[in-house]
């Protein structure tokens, strides 16, 4: 299926590695120009030239997704580099868990501004370009985890003011052409996830909670965005598609 993504640029946030890398590539691969956008600096350029060296085309920014300063310069060199802005995805975002009695005011301030004010301070910047363009694809990346995960009071909260913001942000801006989706995806094995203490236990009972009994790959989000980014989702908007093998409780 020929997705029409030949000739856009997309801006994929949060993309250094694990599902905003996938998503990078796979958007890539569909003829998209993608930039790598990330506070990895070092990182996001290894991701940008693994692209280019397979012959895609790809350019690294390094910023802080929670300062308009640095999301402005993200979108204007966008704008120079590749020309102009057709696809927005807001995957940049990290859990930091602890029970509601333990979580410090950092640990929420943290979480909930990389993934809610971060997608905010770039849907805002992108879309005066859209706007103008009659044309753009916004994809925010939520969590299955907006159903509530105990010991995610902050994770759980950002991604489900992901897909509120999902919703207000397609009646807004649909008059445009423009549409704006999200997708969760459940337990998904990337570097970042890899990383966390107990990691064999935890991947053995969501195997064990999945009718589609396996963990999901950051390829498998990648696929969804990029159906979502396409030119064949246009009259698809405000919805969130779950990615997650069938498994939605805890």
């Amino acid at each position: 299926m020929d997705l029409g993504l030949e000739n856009k640029v997309a801006i994929v946030t949060g993309a250094a590695r694990g599902i905003g890398a996938a998503t990078a590539r796979r958007l890539a691969a569909e003829g998209a120009s993608v930039v790598i956008a990330d506070i990895n600096g070092e990182g996001a350029a290894a991701t940008a030239a693994a692209l280019q060296a397979d012959g895609l085309k790809a350019h690294a920014v390094a910023g802080d997704i929670t300062m308009a300063a640095d999301v402005d310069r993200l979108v204007a060199e966008t704008l120079e580099r590749f020309g102009g802005v057709h696809i927005l995805v807001n995957n940049a975002g990290f859990p930091r868990d602890g029970r509601l009695t333990k979580l410090t005011e950092t640990d929420w301030d943290l979480v909930v501004d990389v993934i809610l004010k971060g997608a905010f301070l770039a849907s805002k910047a992108v879309m005066p370009h859209m706007i103008e363009q009659r044309w753009g694809r916004i994809v925010n990346i939520s969590s299955r985890a907006h159903l509530g995960n105990p010991g995610q009071a902050n994770y759980s909260a950002a991604k489900a003011g992901i897909i509120g913001l999902t919703r207000a942000l397609s009646l807004e801006e649909g008059r445009y052409e423009i549409t704006v989706n999200a997708v969760a995806p459940g337990f998904v094995e990337t570097e970042m996830v890899r990383e966390l203490p107990h990691y064999d236990q935890i991947k053995e009972r969501v195997v064990r909670g999945t009718p589609i009994p396996r963990v999901g790959r950051p390829e498998d989000i990648a696929d969804a965005v990029a159906f979502l980014a396409s030119e064949r989702a246009g009259f698809i908007s405000g919805e969130t598609l779950h990615v997650t093998g069938g498994r939605y409780a805890s």
